[in-house]
């Protein structure tokens, strides 16, 4: 299932209304990431100064290196752990447009969607994001405790939470908030494996650029799938 959803993603790139979301998508999480990228700079700063040294980096000069060359390189390695809440905030910005898109293609016949009130999709937004910046916040600990699984960690915790955002919204469009937590819950496992393997290219610099477009559109896909097998709604 996760495959052919990735898979169908894959082959509508190609289509010119999928290809302008995706192609804005890829420019609004770069300047997001950037901009997340420099509060966390600030935020060092103004924690231990105008110096310090990373390990594999060396003395990093906060402000000076934000508008360097050696910026650049110190942002791809940055951007393996800031991407994750940019790409949750990328979700709520373009998921809509991305699962109509891909339902008009694949999904042909389908009702219309009924509107989502603004007032409860930004609350969504705002849950989602906090929980996954908290998560991956205590998450540091174990990346301490257990280093050599430190990756293995990031995956799996990211996998769930990712998994967990994109399907409920992508499942929300057509069900509601109650019968979309009651499926996702129902089949957390398939969604959690397909989180997770979109976790993992979000740590790969710049393909990671890429992901949150493709994750929404093929989440989109397994929302469908595990509809189909779900049987009606109702």
């Amino acid at each position: 299932m996760i495959l052919s959803a990735f898979l169908k993603t894959l082959g509508q790139t190609g289509d010119p209304r999928f290809r302008k979301v995706l192609l804005l998508g890829i420019g609004l999480t770069l300047a997001l990431l950037v901009a997340v990228y420099a509060g966390v700079l600030w935020l060092i700063q103004a924690t231990v100064g105008d110096t310090t040294v990373l390990p594999l980096i060396g003395e990093v000069t906060w402000l000076g290196d934000l508008l360097s060359g050696a910026s650049i390189l110190l942002m791809l390695v940055l951007s393996a752990f800031l991407m994750v809440p940019v790409a949750s905030a990328i979700t709520s910005m373009f998921l809509d447009e991305v699962a109509q898109a891909v339902e008009d293609r694949h999904y042909p016949g389908l009702p219309p969607v009924p509107a989502l009130p603004l007032g409860e999709a930004l609350k969504d937004t705002v849950n989602f994001l906090g929980v996954i910046v908290g998560a991956n916040l205590l998450a540091l600990i174990l990346y301490a405790l257990f280093t050599p699984f430190a990756l293995f960690i990031f995956w799996g915790l990211n996998g769930y939470l990712l998994g967990m955002e994109y399907f409920q919204l992508a499942a929300m469009r057509r069900e509601g908030r109650a019968a979309a937590m009651a499926l996702r819950r129902k089949h957390r496992l398939t969604i959690w494996a397909a989180g997770v393997l979109m976790a993992m290219p979000l740590s790969v610099p710049l393909v990671n650029l890429l992901i949150p477009i493709l994750g929404a559109a093929t989440f989109t896909h397994i929302y469908h799938a595990i509809r189909r097998r779900a049987g009606p709604s109702g």
